[in-house]
């Protein structure tokens, strides 16, 4: 995590243009940061908001999605309220295009997500659904239905999914319960759910997904994502990763060393466990930053950069995904959360809304330049999950 020292410099007015290089000019003159992910057998991408039609896919944002990612992930085209908003078939038409995109332009897919915990985020008709007088039996063939309906449907097009998203309270570090777990217990549901995944995507990576941080804020939030791991890991559920959302920020200098020190702790244990790691949904938060455009792009690209170079020590971190590759397309910019003081947009991306690449990208460069190499990197070639 930054140092006291290391953020103060580089908010500095001139720091932007001293310590980080000047990245104006066409994406085309950059080499693809997937190339550089893949020579040390990491795999690179960033999420995507398909809906629906051609307009992505030929836009200019669309082409350098494809130029830059090697898999691609979608926003909430994937979502079990988007495929099946109404009780009956699962409607596949737009995720079936993006899947078709990502093909033709020679980059994978991953699906996300299964199950999202949140008692807000099963659809309306799940949440209302009469479970009658056997609710466990109930909500154990509604979740089959779904994930076989999903799994099967895609195939092998899939080659890692977050099969359970964000399940921890992270003020009280417990396990969040829904309309599915009431009627079976929550380990229970969330056992299931990777079960069913294992079942019928058999040769996917299956991951377990949530948003806690390094901050002193998030300690309970680490600790229940530690005991949901081990409690999966002691009932043999099939999980195979832990997703590290990092969407980072507010990473004030006089925390941020003992930020980095919890963080290490953090993935020694989940790594110790025997899981993987992927950074599923980065992004900066610039918030708290100035408002000078120079000064806060240096901000950014100096927080990103020492999480970057933590996190991605560890070899058993072969995902990496942004959640958005420009400005003008970050969920930041209308999350009420995110929303700076001074009324500016975010800056929380390589590049900015004009697709100008920013010094977060050249951070994002180095670091995929110096990370240890992945197992199976060998001669570039990349990684994937083995067949099961």
């Amino acid at each position: 995590m930054p140092n006291r020292r290391s953020v103060l410099t580089m908010l500095g007015g001139a720091a932007g243009a001293v310590l980080l290089p000047n990245l104006a000019g066409a994406a085309g003159t950059l080499e693809p940061l997937k190339d550089i992910a893949a020579r040390k057998g990491m795999r690179f991408g960033c999420a995507v908001g398909w809906h629906g039609g051609s307009s992505f896919a030929e836009s200019d944002y669309g082409r350098l999605v494809a130029r830059e990612c090697g898999v691609i992930v979608s926003e909430n085209g994937t979502k079990w309220p988007a495929l099946q908003p109404q009780p009956g078939p699962h409607r596949f038409g737009a995720a079936d295009e993006m899947v078709a995109w990502a093909k033709r332009s020679g980059m994978l897919v991953r699906g996300h997500n299964l199950i999202w915990q949140s008692r807000r985020w099963p659809p309306d008709w799940v949440n209302q659904y009469d479970f009658g007088a056997s609710p466990a039996q109930a909500a154990e063939r509604l979740m089959t239905e779904h994930i076989k309906a999903v799994c099967t449907h895609f195939g092998r097009e899939m080659f890692s999914y977050d099969v359970v998203n964000e399940a921890v309270d992270p003020k009280t570090g417990e396990l969040i319960g829904n309309v599915l777990s009431q009627k079976m217990g929550v380990i229970e549901q969330i056992d299931l759910a990777f079960v069913l995944a294992r079942q019928y995507a058999p040769g996917a990576q299956l991951v377990y997904n949530d948003y806690m941080g390094p901050g002193a804020g998030s300690a309970k939030h680490r600790a229940g994502v530690l005991a949901l791991l081990s409690a999966l890991r002691a009932r043999g559920t099939p999980v195979d990763a832990l997703g590290l959302q990092s969407h980072i920020g507010d990473m004030l200098p006089h925390t941020a060393t003992a930020a980095g020190s919890e963080w290490r702790k953090f993935l020694d244990q989940v790594t110790d466990m025997g899981f993987d790691l992927l950074i599923t949904e980065f992004d900066v938060n610039d918030r708290k930053l100035p408002a000078d455009i120079s000064a806060r792009d240096a901000g950014v690209a100096a927080i990103a950069r020492d999480y970057l170079d933590l996190t991605l020590s560890y070899p058993r971190c072969r995902d990496f995904l942004l959640w958005g590759m420009a400005d003008h397309v970050s969920w930041l910019q209308h999350w009420p959360d995110a929303v700076r003081t001074d009324g500016l947009p975010q800056r929380p991306t390589p590049y900015d809304s004009e697709l100008r690449a920013k010094p977060l990208r050249d951070t994002i460069v180095q670091a995929l330049k110096f990370m240890p190499p992945r197992a199976n990197s060998a001669q570039g070639q990349l990684y994937r999950p083995a067949d099961r």
